[in-house]
């Protein structure tokens, strides 16, 4: 028996519920990708906190805010992003939010200050199969969006700086390389640089080798060497535990002739408060 074809009439209404069908799918997942970020309640050490459910974290994360006491009308400010080591709220390697209000940093480098939490240990990478351990996503499509949406922030490259140590130095360097067009500069203190597998529970946040591998440092750094700038973007900070790593990824930009800032000391604890935000924060602010 022939099959029988479809009136015009019957084809142009079937074909539109198929349509809205798809438009009403594509805007729930729109809608479920929102974030729910709560307004800013007072927090430690000047800082400001939101509260974060997002889906590219497994639990409630938060972003924390501190501006400079005085705020020209009008005027819109770099944003200097402590990226921490540890998942959550966690303090063994000491307290952020209290260095950066030690150092007065917001107000003496004219900026704002933000602090991001992850729910877990973090490495700045998306997992490939765990929807919930989308660290770099997180930090792209939610926390900078949001900063730049509720604070007096410049939406530009060169006004998104990013410092960090051990982990967070390495991902600092990691955001900025994968995403040049993003970020202007980045600092990295005493941070393990030439891994060559998943360490220091790096392992579980990239799940695989080959993730791992499209964020490792040297990989990066020979395939964006000539697209950074004459001007340098990234400084390079030691030591306590990553002497050796640091002198060799200096050696290895050396080689690649990528403009950087290198200061090989003096030796200092594995921590947040023993002396080095200072400096790396002034360069990424001044150049100096």
């Amino acid at each position: 028996m022939p099959k029988r074809r479809r009136a015009p009439l019957a084809a142009a209404v079937q074909d539109g519920v198929v349509l809205l069908v798809a438009l009403l799918l594509t805007c729930s997942i729109v809608r479920a990708a929102q974030p729910v970020i709560s307004s800013a309640v007072p927090a430690t050490n000047g800082f400001v906190v939101h509260t974060v459910q997002s889906e590219f974290q497994s639990g409630p994360t938060k972003i924390y805010a501190r501006v400079p006491d005085k705020l020209a009308h009008g005027v819109r400010l770099p944003v200097l992003y402590l990226l921490p080591v540890e998942a959550k709220d966690e303090q063994r390697w000491g307290d952020p939010l209290a260095e950066a209000a030690k150092l007065e940093l917001a107000n003496k480098l004219n900026v704002v200050c933000v602090y991001p939490t992850f729910s877990h240990l973090p490495w700045y990478c998306d997992h490939p199969t765990d929807p919930g351990i989308r660290q770099e996503t997180y930090f792209l499509k939610v926390v900078v969006p949001f900063v730049e949406r509720v604070y007096p922030a410049r939406a530009e490259r060169d006004a998104r700086l990013l410092l960090g140590f051990s982990k967070s130095g390495w991902g600092a360097w990691s955001l900025l390389l994968r995403n040049p067009e993003v970020f202007g500069k980045a600092a990295a203190w005493d941070s393990p640089m030439m891994m060559e597998r998943g360490l220091y529970g790096m392992a579980a946040i990239a799940g695989t080798q080959d993730n791992f591998e499209r964020h490792r440092i040297p990989t990066l750094l020979r395939e964006r060497s000539k697209s950074l700038g004459s001007e340098p973007r990234l400084l390079l900070m030691g030591y306590d535990n990553f002497l050796a790593p640091t002198q060799q990824v200096h050696a290895l930009m050396e080689e690649l002739k990528i403009p950087h800032a290198y200061r090989d000391g003096p030796q200092r604890k594995h921590h947040w408060n023993t002396g080095w935000v200072e400096e790396a924060a002034r360069w990424l602010v001044t150049g100096r």
